[in-house]
């Protein structure tokens, strides 16, 4: 089973690949504990970001771009990590996703992170990170994790610590991998008919 991990952050270290890290540890220890062997891929999208721009503007993959947009379609799940930028996802994501067809997560099981500086900013997973995958048409599932700089430290107070959250997230994502038994099926785009046809059809239908 193929997990791949997008990370939208920035910097290096970045606190968005940390997150996406923790993601993809307790996603691979759930779906190990149901029997299956798991291989997780993890994409950079700063690595990309000249190959994205130069297709955004001429509509052309470079091989290597095209290569990472194709191992994120033959996933089994995804995992996708922003930092908040302007109180929603980073530009950087958001192209990243514009490059690809919008029918190739159909069906796909994600789970959704966000790292912002203030836990203010969470309710952007719901407000505009979830709507992006739902015109995507993924499977996002309900829980979604961000992670404020209170979240890395000890000790805090915090009713939901983060560990806890990351692990409900993931075990939703591999409840939802364990019950698709049918693989994802991208639909064929719909072609007009020639007016002529259109015409002929009709004409049958009122005979």
């Amino acid at each position: 089973m193929r997990i791949t991990v997008v990370s939208a952050g920035l910097g290096v270290p970045s606190s968005s690949r940390m997150l996406a890290d923790q993601l993809s540890t307790a996603v691979r220890e759930e779906l190990t504990a149901l029997g299956e062997t798991v291989v997780v891929e993890n994409v950079e999208a700063r690595d990309y970001a000249v190959d994205i721009a130069n297709n955004l503007v001429t509509g052309y993959a470079p091989p290597a771009l095209a290569s990472m947009l194709q191992g994120i379609t033959e996933s089994d799940a995804l995992v996708v990590v922003t930092p908040v930028f302007s109180g929603s996802y980073s530009g950087l994501l958001k192209s990243l996703f514009d490059v690809m067809d919008n029918t190739a997560l159909q069906g796909m099981p994600v789970i959704l992170g966000a790292t912002g500086g203030s836990a203010r900013h969470s309710l952007m997973l719901e407000h505009a990170m979830r709507p992006l995958f739902s015109y995507l048409r993924a499977r996002v599932v309900p829980t979604a994790v961000y992670a404020s700089p209170q979240d890395w430290g000890a000790g805090h107070d915090d009713e939901q610590p983060l560990d806890k959250r990351v692990r409900r997230a993931a075990r939703e994502l591999a409840e939802m991998v364990g019950a698709t038994s049918a693989p994802r099926v991208h639909e064929e785009p719909l072609e007009s008919l020639p007016f002529e046809d259109l015409l002929a059809n009709i004409t049958r239908s009122n005979r």
